[in-house]
């Protein structure tokens, strides 16, 4: 079997360094007026910065241009990507079309990466796409641990399924954070909501809290609980899964780089030595993340052993 790659989402170009030292293979970066919901904004400079220390580094750099396209954006994505094929990225993670035809328009050759979120759900759109050019399909995080392995089984391209981190459950266009702060009097730049990560949604009733923030591409709500598969990756790593993502959104540097740390070591465990020695340390691994865990964002499975109910 293939070691599957340990993907992060690093917080800066700083931050990558460390990354790099706690054993993370690629890295997913960009800005929020290309990419959605990402750990740190990263200006064209920065991303130029970072491709640098993760080429020397022997890794590779992925960069988001997975917004939802309006027309008012189209001339600034080509600049951008144009940009981003001058500095060699290794590959770009895009969920709009418009991203494949100015790809195709402007001759880039840099790989492409089709993350739509919650609608990559079958082996179907995932070979769709692989047929127009995407060598990787990053599949929905609603999906069970069955979905996952019969779409590998099935799929022409690679495949990366999240292991860890927050989820979004909801987005809208709108600036529903902005509106409100507006109506109450309060109104704050979106630069400041943007970088005020403490704001949550209250359910009384079921005792969760939803993260909340806003951007350029407008409102995001996430789950309350934090998916962790560090003790879950057997049945991932026998089905080939390609990649293994930790997404860091909303986390801290020193979080993201000892968790991105116990992946390395579940990973080596089981591809260097064996499952027995993965299991001898997974429980372990377990307890460590839980030690930093902050306390208002409890653990689950997410939905690899349970069913989506709509």
């Amino acid at each position: 079997m293939k070691k599957p790659e340990l993907l992060v989402t690093p917080k800066s170009v700083d931050h990558i360094k460390a990354l790099i030292e706690a054993g993370a293979d690629a890295f997913v970066i960009g800005e929020q007026k290309f990419g959605l919901r990402l750990a740190g904004e990263f200006s064209v400079n920065d991303v130029e910065q970072a491709t640098t220390i993760i080429h020397e580094a022997g890794k590779k750099v992925y960069v988001a241009v997975n917004a939802i396209f309006h027309n008012d954006r189209l001339d600034d994505l080509d600049e951008y990507l144009k940009e981003m094929q001058r500095i060699g990225v290794d590959a770009l993670l895009f969920g709009d079309p418009a991203v494949v035809m100015a790809v195709r328009e402007l001759g880039i050759t840099i790989p492409l990466h089709w993350n739509p979120e919650t609608i990559a759900t079958n082996w179907f759109q995932v070979n769709y796409w692989n047929e127009r050019g995407a060598k990787r399909a990053v599949l929905a995080r609603e999906l069970s641990l069955d979905e996952v392995v019969e779409i590998k089984e099935n799929a022409k391209a690679e495949i990366e399924v999240q292991i860890h981190g927050m989820t979004a459950m909801f987005q809208s266009k709108r600036s529903l954070l902005g509106n409100y702060f507006l109506y109450r009097g309060e109104v704050m730049e979106i630069e400041n909501r943007k970088e005020n990560k403490n704001m949550f949604l209250h359910d009384k009733e079921r005792k969760n809290k939803y993260p909340i923030y806003e951007d350029l591409n407008g409102t995001h709500i996430f789950s309350p609980n934090d998916m962790c598969l560090i003790d879950e990756l057997t049945d991932l790593f026998e089905a080939g899964i390609d990649s293994l993502k930790f997404d860091g959104v909303l986390q801290t540097e020193e979080y993201i780089t000892t968790v991105t740390k116990c992946y390395r070591q579940a990973i080596d465990a089981y591809f260097d030595n064996g499952e027995d020695a993965y299991d001898e340390i997974k429980d372990e691994l377990l307890e460590k993340i839980k030690e930093i865990q902050p306390a208002i964002r409890p653990l689950d499975t997410g939905f690899i052993y349970k069913e989506t109910v709509y």
